[in-house]
């Protein structure tokens, strides 16, 4: 056994593994009651993945592990940011400028502005572009210990700019720690050359650019935006069909700004998450119980786009649907990269509480990827990715506002300093 002071860097991959020990543990594990709080805790590690943790007074044979002091920090699983769009080019600072000015985001949309005026800077980059570009968010993000973030498509509307698009996602799990996760999002907005013609761009371009994206590898989930100012339930269906055939879980932007019952088409799929969810029905949630779909709620856009209906959260927890948030971090409607801050707005905005917020930022996040099976909770056998804080209690993750607390970050057994 080896020993060493919280404030030494170690290597902590290789070797006999890593104790961190004299740690206060918010576990998150499911059926632990709350947030499965461990005041005199310790996570064991070895090769990268949790092998124990819990009560320091429950460890196992620790062998010939470094020990590490974590002198009573606090202790969460890797924050997981389920809903993203931070590969893009440019920036839509003057759209904001709008809504300041009055203007809805259907009217800047329909004005030509949204969605669709993000592709040509978007389709203007190479792989090696959009990576540049979008480094800068990823870095914000895991400087608060983040450990995965879901990365959508959907500023190319062309086969290969979408094409592209996911595979700049792709690059930057190689060149940063952290967990991509990627989702083929063609069915985000219908581009200037096939306006009007709906049918014609899933057909000729939705469709088989992501055949192509299964093809290469380049896809994990399929999303797509229903919505009267995207697609109809009847188009997203086309879509899905595919994905299904594919063997490619699906989940969908539904109900942000009407309601179309988009949250039960894609619940009658069995996805893994219907977002935004700010006009869901009654039908919409009891679909969604029935299929484990999650609600990821997104605040951002909500405070960005001045929405004034809030998403039905009572109704999703009388009905137990699991609840998620995330950042929707994008460059027209919710320009955010932090965590913490939408952990603030969900609380603030929504009515979360602290617990739902950090729930729906870890593990909740990671039930709405499908990867509860390797992280969202500190629990043995999956992979060691935690945040450790300087708090004195969970609830200053939510509360505080524009301060990072975070201590260090780990992913899959390596320690990352701020």
């Amino acid at each position: 056994m080896r020993g060493n002071n919280f404030s030494e860097n170690v290597d902590t991959t290789k070797g006999a593994g890593c104790l961190w020990r004299n740690a206060r543990l918010a576990t998150l594990s499911e059926g632990s009651g709350g947030l499965g709080i461990v005041e005199d805790g310790a996570i064991l590690i070895r090769d990268g993945r949790i092998v124990f943790a819990g009560q320091e007074s429950d460890l196992p044979d620790i062998g010939e592990a470094v020990v590490i002091d974590v002198e009573r920090r606090w202790i969460t699983p890797g924050l997981v940011d389920c809903h993203t769009h931070i590969v893009h080019g440019g920036n839509r600072a003057r759209e904001f400028e709008m809504r300041l000015e009055g203007a809805t985001y259907e009217e800047i949309a329909r004005a030509g502005g949204g969605i669709v005026s993000s592709v040509t800077a978007t389709r203007a980059l190479s792989v090696e572009g959009l990576v540049a570009a979008a480094l800068p968010r990823l870095d914000t993000l895991l400087a608060e210990g983040v450990s995965t973030v879901e990365i959508k498509s959907g500023y190319g509307l062309s086969i290969e700019s979408e094409l592209t698009m996911l595979r700049a996602a792709r690059a930057l799990e190689k060149v940063r720690p952290v967990r991509i996760v990627t989702s083929y999002l063609a069915a985000h907005a219908t581009p200037a050359e096939y306006k009007g013609r709906n049918g014609d761009y899933i057909g000729e371009v939705v469709l088989p650019g992501l055949g192509q994206a299964q093809a290469q590898g380049l896809v994990d989930a399929v999303d797509g935006f229903c919505e009267g100012i995207a697609f109809s339930t009847a188009e997203i269906a086309q879509v899905f069909d595919l994905a299904k055939s594919l063997g490619i879980p699906v989940k969908l932007h539904a109900e942000q700004l009407s309601n179309l019952g988009g949250a039960k088409l894609a619940a009658s799929y069995g996805a893994l998450s219907a977002d935004h969810l700010e006009y869901l029905d009654e039908d919409g949630v009891k679909a969604m119980a029935a299929a484990g779909t999650v609600a990821v709620l997104l605040p951002g856009a909500f405070y960005a786009i001045h929405e004034k209906q809030k998403p039905p959260v009572k109704a999703l927890r009388e009905a137990g649907v699991s609840i998620a948030i995330a950042t929707d971090c994008n460059p027209g409607t919710s320009p955010l990269t932090s965590m913490l801050l939408t952990m603030n707005m969900a609380a603030t905005l929504f009515g979360l509480t602290v617990e739902e917020c950090i729930v729906g930022a870890t593990r909740e996040g990671a039930r709405a990827l499908g990867l509860l099976g390797e992280t969202g909770t500190l629990d043995a056998g999956k992979s060691a990715d935690f945040a450790v804080w300087d708090i004195e209690s969970p609830a200053e993750l939510v509360y505080r506002i524009g301060f990072n607390p975070l201590h260090a970050r780990i992913f899959k057994g390596e320690r990352f300093d701020r």
